[in-house]
């Protein structure tokens, strides 16, 4: 799956257009790097498009502890979307993400994130 690709899912299964599907991925990946180790982001970056990859870099600091309500409201000041919108969003990347890497390194993601995550990710199905 190329960026495109990725964007146009994310705006299918959102209703956002491909600009705001493009806004809250990016949105949704740096928050989700935030709360991945440094070691499973640039894992999981290396699974995704080229242009996806940056988003998921990270700098030094520690891993941050957040719920995915947190996540949803970082993505919303990261893009200026409402709550009901950021929220489509992040389950929209979470689903997308799934079927854009290996099952292994979801997993993986996955294991880090907690439960709550992976539920967002299923209630998009």
């Amino acid at each position: 799956m190329d960026d495109r690709e990725f964007f146009q899912t994310v705006a299918d299964r959102t209703q956002l257009s491909r600009q705001e599907a493009a806004d809250v991925t990016r949105a949704t990946l740096e928050t989700l790097a935030a709360r991945l180790s440094a070691g499973e982001a640039r894992d999981l970056a290396l699974e995704l498009p080229e242009h996806l990859r940056e988003s998921l870099r990270r700098g030094p600091e520690e891993m941050e502890i957040f719920d995915p309500g947190e996540s949803i409201r970082r993505v919303r000041e990261r893009t200026g979307l409402s709550e009901p919108e950021a929220g489509r969003g992040v389950r929209a990347v979470l689903a997308t993400l799934r079927e854009a890497v290996s099952p292994e390194e979801y997993d993986h993601a996955m294991s880090q994130l907690g439960g709550e995550f992976a539920r967002m990710a299923e209630s998009t199905r």
